[in-house]
């Protein structure tokens, strides 16, 4: 639980000093909420398409997506690249993960995205792990 405190501060901070950064120029947020399969099931709230803060039944985790691409201009479907950390509840494992997707465009503010992010587990030593995470999201 320790682990999970340091994991949503860090992520508080970014946060907080991302948009300092931005604070001179006066734009919108863009929020999106969903449901995904990430740590087991959980909720998803992203700020910006850049960060995705999920808080589920095993843990929490935070990306920032650091690249976005697309395909085609023609396709619904998108690409990305992030870095990211993560903490569970029960086990206190935690450590760091590269988010690595595909975004679905389903109709007007609706998306489903699917990734798979390798993990650095840093608990008891340094150890790699593949994860996996499958979701939807409504943007406001």
């Amino acid at each position: 639980m320790k682990n999970a405190g340091f994991l949503l501060g860090a992520a508080a901070i970014a946060t907080a000093a991302s948009s300092a950064a931005f604070a001179e120029e006066p734009t919108a947020t863009n929020i999106a909420v969903g449901m995904a399969l990430d740590q087991e099931l959980s909720a998803v709230l992203e700020l910006d398409s850049t960060y995705r803060f999920t808080l589920g039944n095993d843990g929490a985790a935070f990306d920032y997506i650091l690249k976005r691409g697309k395909f085609d201009a023609n396709t619904p479907v998108s690409w990305y690249v992030g870095v990211g950390g993560w903490s569970e509840w029960d086990h206190k494992e935690f450590g760091a993960r590269v988010p690595l997707g595909l975004k679905w465009d389903i109709s007007k503010g609706w998306e489903m995205y699917g990734q798979v992010h390798p993990e650095l587990n840093l608990y008891t030593g340094p150890e790699l792990q593949i994860g996996g995470a499958l979701g939807i999201k409504y943007s406001f």
